[in-house]
């Protein structure tokens, strides 16, 4: 058989070669802290498609086909910004695609804002385990499904199985981090985000329109109470180890209870600081605690850019009822 013959055979056995049915992942990033995003993609079991900068991720996703999964890296505030934000959520709506966006304290009040897709996954800060959880979830490995799917016999194992999967994917990510890990902010209990000297001015809040359900006893409540109870759980960490008593869900609870006290609005970013552990975990509590009905979103109506966060009526009532019920514990 001549050479050109030989070209040919090639040829044909490569058209019917199996073909590559992972799921496609583009990022949209302008600082990449892995060293290797090839290997993560191949990590976590995903085709690499491009690694395009933020100034041209919205003319490449106006032709970009044959994508699964967006993984975007806004961790920095820009003009573009929300404009890249909408249009990634939009085409997550329309193609219903996974989405991943890794904000920083900075932008997640915007991504938060931005979020229309249930299958999008926002991250603030995170670190390898995070991220590894959310890739695995983006590619179909959903431990939220895995929980609604597998009866009570399995669980367990599919648990196990998922841990152990995170837990391998982590240690690739770290093993492939050219730079140190985004550095992790503080979370002590202190000022707001909305404290900060800036141009924008927070509205307070604004009664419901409609029949009101005056609490009896909301107004013996006060917020210093409330703010009291947060500065004692922080001054636990003066002498035992912090994780010991992570509680997130009600620390935001608290928080958001001294706020409707005062009459002020709580963005995203504050409520991540007020829960006392690393935003993702907050935001994922956030998640939890707007599905169940006990928190809700505000729009601004002044600025669309930002979204707040309060509590339901039913929850600030039942609140209230446990500060009365259990005042005579607290204090004595």
């Amino acid at each position: 058989m001549d050479r050109s013959r030989t070209d040919f055979v090639a040829a044909g056995e490569d058209i019917y070669r199996v073909r590559d049915m992972r799921a496609g992942l583009l990022i949209l990033a302008d600082d990449i802290f892995l060293d290797d995003v090839a290997g993560i993609a191949q990590a976590a079991q995903f085709r690499l498609l491009d690694i395009v900068a933020l100034d041209q991720a919205m003319l490449r996703l106006d032709m970009q086909v044959g994508c699964d999964v967006i993984l975007l890296f806004c961790t920095h505030p820009s003009v573009m910004l929300e404009r890249l934000l909408v249009q990634v959520e939009t085409l997550a709506v329309q193609n219903d695609m996974a989405v991943i966006l890794v904000a920083g304290l900075d932008t997640v009040d915007l991504a938060f804002a931005c979020m229309r897709s249930e299958r999008t996954q926002l991250l603030c800060t995170p670190d390898h385990a995070d991220l590894a959880a959310a890739l695995l979830t983006a590619g179909g490995t959903t431990p939220q499904r895995a929980l609604h799917e597998v009866n009570q016999e399995s669980e367990g194992v599919r648990l196990q199985q998922l841990s152990e999967e995170v837990s391998r994917l982590a240690r690739t990510l770290e093993a492939l981090t050219a730079r140190p890990r985004h550095a992790m902010p503080s979370f002590a209990l202190g000022p707001r985000i909305s404290d900060r000297a800036s141009d924008y001015i927070g509205m307070p809040a604004v009664e419901p329109i409609g029949e009101q359900r005056a609490p009896a006893k909301e107004a013996t409540l006060g917020a210093a109470q409330v703010r009291d109870m947060l500065r004692a759980r922080r001054l636990r960490e003066d002498f035992l180890p912090a994780d010991l008593f992570a509680d997130p869900a009600w620390d935001m609870l608290l928080d958001l209870l001294a706020a409707r006290l005062e009459q002020e609005r709580v963005s995203v970013s504050s409520l991540c600081i007020a829960s006392a552990v690393p935003p993702t975990t907050a935001l994922r509590w956030i998640r939890t605690l707007t599905d169940k009905g006990i928190v809700h979103r505000q729009a601004d109506p002044h600025d669309g850019r930002r979204v707040f966060i309060a509590l339901t009526d039913d929850t600030a009532e039942a609140l209230t009822r446990w500060f009365t019920a259990s005042r005579r514990f607290l204090c004595g």
